[in-house]
């Protein structure tokens, strides 16, 4: 076989399962989890409009990322937008942070029933998002190694079913199968061959199309028949299985559509719960005298209060000196004569203004009309030269015309001459 990438992350039964089971999640629920994950890859990438090659690569990446890391330290719905995000870079699609958070946000509302709120860029909930998205493609990164080759069993399908001759029906069940099979983690314990093999070989089980069993098909493909029955296992338990929910496991719940409280707030009911509790604990008697008491106290200061107020304005004009008076008058005069000051300024300055646009406005209308004197000129001297071009024609014809009678003339002329002279010959021929 002829391998065109380097995929070494295959793991055995006992590695996949290592994070998680420290952390108390049993294999039930991981399994939901990952398959909950993947429809979100899956779901996201057609809202998306990505092409299916990214959302198989997200599903790769998500097994491999939760078979070294536990489903309670990263939450199911971040590494999944996260895995989208790079798969679509990877392939050579790339979408933006924006559309990716927007997409999940609004896949949570419909899927939780809450209503379909846009989430506004501008806002510390988008803000928060992104940055936490940045982080978890780190993490993947991370825990890859940066290497993120994946191989998918689409590419052999292909080529299996037409050395094998196998009637045209049977590649799209393929197909389909593969993509269900990216749900599960045969992708993180089988290569991409053996996968290509046992979907091909349940495909061919469901039409009830025979395969070559002497010698055995799957020795050309680089297979062996136990892990072809283990891939038809898993799909015949994968579509055994209910609809995959939601499962709050991270000690860290983040979510798209719902607000989370913010530090402020819960500082707050944490001085609003301390204060209640140090009043509960006074004795009641205590709590009725202190509250008389404070209602008296507080009847005498609003009274107390009252009275200053009526009596200030008399003492404040009463009590100001007359030099205090008079700095107070040259102050004011000071401040009119600079607002006055200011004014005027301001008035000279627009009018200067005014001048400067008139002077513009009177020379654009002086060359406007320098324009339209030179544009007259120009017709004049047009019909002049018309003119005198008219009258060289008439001359030229009258002349051309005298010309033609001139030489009417001539040879009228001569015709006469020459008769004349032949008439004389005539003459003297007969009178000797």
């Amino acid at each position: 076989m002829i391998y065109t990438a380097i995929d070494t992350f295959y793991l055995t039964d006992e590695q996949l399962n290592s994070s998680s089971r420290k952390d108390g999640i049993d294999e039930d629920t991981e399994t939901t989890l990952r398959i909950y994950g993947c429809d979100l890859i899956q779901e996201s990438g057609i809202l998306l409009r990505l092409p299916q090659a990214v959302m198989a690569t997200g599903q790769v990446l998500f097994h491999r990322f939760y078979c070294k890391k536990s489903f309670a330290r990263f939450d199911v719905k971040i590494v999944a937008a996260s895995c989208v995000w790079l798969a679509s870079k990877l392939e050579e699609s790339p979408r933006k942070a924006r559309q990716v958070l927007i997409v999940f946000h609004r896949m949570e509302c419909r899927r939780e029933n809450l209503p379909v709120v846009f989430l506004e860029t501008s806002s510390k909930k988008y803000a928060d998002l992104k940055t936490l998205l940045n982080n978890t493609e780190r993490h993947i990164l991370k825990e890859m190694g940066f290497i993120c080759h994946v191989e998918h069993p689409h590419k052999f399908i292909s080529n299996y079913l037409r050395t094998l001759e196998t009637p045209p029906e049977l590649r799209q069940e393929a197909w389909n199968l593969a993509n269900d099979s990216l749900r599960t983690t045969l992708c993180v314990r089988f290569k991409s061959e053996v996968v290509a093999c046992g979907v091909v070989y349940a495909a061919a089980r469901r039409f009830h199309v025979p395969l070559p069993e002497n010698p055995p098909w799957w020795k050309a493909f680089d297979a062996d028949k136990s892990g072809i029955d283990e891939v038809c296992r898993v799909l015949a338990h994968l579509y055994s299985l209910p609809k995959a929910l939601y499962i709050p496991v991270c000690k860290e719940g983040i979510s798209f559509a719902r607000t989370v409280k913010t530090s402020d707030s819960q500082s707050a009911s944490k001085e609003s719960s301390t204060n209640t509790t140090v009043n509960d604990t006074s004795s009641p008697k205590e709590a009725v005298t202190q509250d008389a008491a404070g209602s008296k106290d507080i009847l005498v200061k609003a009274a107390l209060d009252k009275l200053k107020l009526t009596k200030k304005p008399d003492d404040d004009t009463k009590g100001i000196p007359v030099e205090e008076k008079k700095e107070d008058s040259t102050s004011k005069h000071k401040s009119d004569s600079r607002l006055e000051t200011s004014g005027e300024r301001i008035r000279d300055r627009e009018r200067e203004r005014f001048k400067v646009r008139d002077r513009d406005r009177d020379r654009d209308r002086g060359r406007d009309s320098d324009r339209d004197r030179e544009r007259e000129k120009e017709q004049e001297r047009d019909k002049e030269k018309l003119k005198e071009r008219s009258h060289r024609s008439k001359e030229k014809g009258h002349s051309e015309k005298s010309r033609h009678h001139l030489s009417r003339d001539r040879g009228n002329d001569y015709h006469g001459a020459s008769y004349s002279s032949r008439e004389k010959d005539r003459h003297r021929h007969h009178h000797p």
